[in-house]
């Protein structure tokens, strides 16, 4: 399928930090000009505070200036991941370490938090994240869990609802067939995720926007370090076009409604892509470069873009 496009995409949720160069660079050629990347899962426990601290900041450091160095402008969101919320000890210590994060340059909501197995412990800091969003005025993004999902997301808007949070601030995401009317009903943004064979495949997503429309939902690819693509929202785009879905409702669902949601964050505008300075390929962060021996930088002209406004 051709996922070249003629117009701007944005994927709201993928985890960069679990990808490589080959995919920044076939994200940017596909048409993608930003993304999000939400705080996750590593794939197995982590047993300190520490490192918690550290996968912050490379969210918000070098994970941020090896996305511009394909031309994709980076954000991210900030939270404590339900999995990990069932060890109370470790979560106090990471609670505390919250604060000084979710305020930083280029973090554009609290997340990815919610629910998992929906156990005590899970509930207790999802609801401390949500008054750290409350009190820093940021957008949440919720994971709504993989089991017993309509259960677990009427359960996150319920929660979001009793803790005094506008659903116009929350993106409910990993929706499916079962939860979409519920979430869209009750004015939240509903997120969807295009993972090959699971959750939500794109000749659903398709169906999905010519039944309910384009208000309020998005696309994204959500990959990983597990079996996902990160030119999920490209080629969901495509199946669009192909199946007549309109120029415009294709937009919003890949692209309008995730900077509607997110930049209420004050942290991601348009202009951060359409005026972002030109590659450099030989700068390093923190004496860290891309390029490995031998390799020649890109570097492009202060007048050059690449971008379709």
């Amino acid at each position: 399928m051709d996922t070249s496009n003629s117009f701007m995409l944005i994927d709201p949720h993928v985890h960069m930090t679990s990808r490589t160069t080959d995919d920044y660079e076939a994200m940017r050629r596909a048409g993608i000009v930003a993304l999000i990347e939400p705080a996750f899962w590593m794939g197995q426990p982590r047993t300190e505070a520490g490192t918690f601290k550290d996968y912050y900041s490379h969210l918000i450091g070098f994970e941020r200036f090896r996305s511009s160095q394909f031309g994709i402008k980076h954000y991210c969101t900030i939270g404590l991941n339900s999995k990990e919320a069932n060890n109370e000890a470790l979560a106090e210590q990471v609670m505390e370490l919250l604060p000084l994060y979710v305020c930083k340059e280029g973090v554009v909501g609290v997340g990815e938090i919610g629910y998992d197995d929906q156990t005590a412990a899970e509930d207790k800091y999802y609801r401390l994240q949500l008054e750290i969003a409350k009190e820093v005025n940021l957008p949440v993004q919720i994971h709504t869990p993989h089991r017993d999902k309509k259960k677990g997301t009427l359960r996150s808007m319920e929660v979001a609802l009793e803790h005094g949070l506008d659903p116009g601030m929350v993106i409910v995401d990993h929706n499916n067939e079962e939860t979409v009317k519920d979430v869209l009903d009750r004015g939240f943004w509903a997120a969807f995720t295009i993972y090959p064979h699971t959750k939500m495949g794109n000749e659903r997503m398709v169906e999905i926007v010519k039944q309910y429309g384009p208000e309020r939902i998005m696309i994204n690819s959500a990959a990983d370090w597990g079996i996902s693509d990160p030119l999920a929202v490209p080629k969901t785009v495509a199946l669009m076009l192909e199946r007549g879905v309109p120029e415009e409702h294709v937009r919003l669902v890949s692209y309008s409604n995730a900077l509607a949601a997110f930049g209420q964050s004050g942290q991601m505008q348009e202009s951060d892509w359409l005026e972002a300075q030109p590659i450099d390929q030989s700068q390093k962060f923190s004496g860290s470069s891309i390029l490995r021996g031998g390799q020649t930088p890109r570097i492009d002209a202060p007048e050059s873009s690449n971008i379709i406004r």
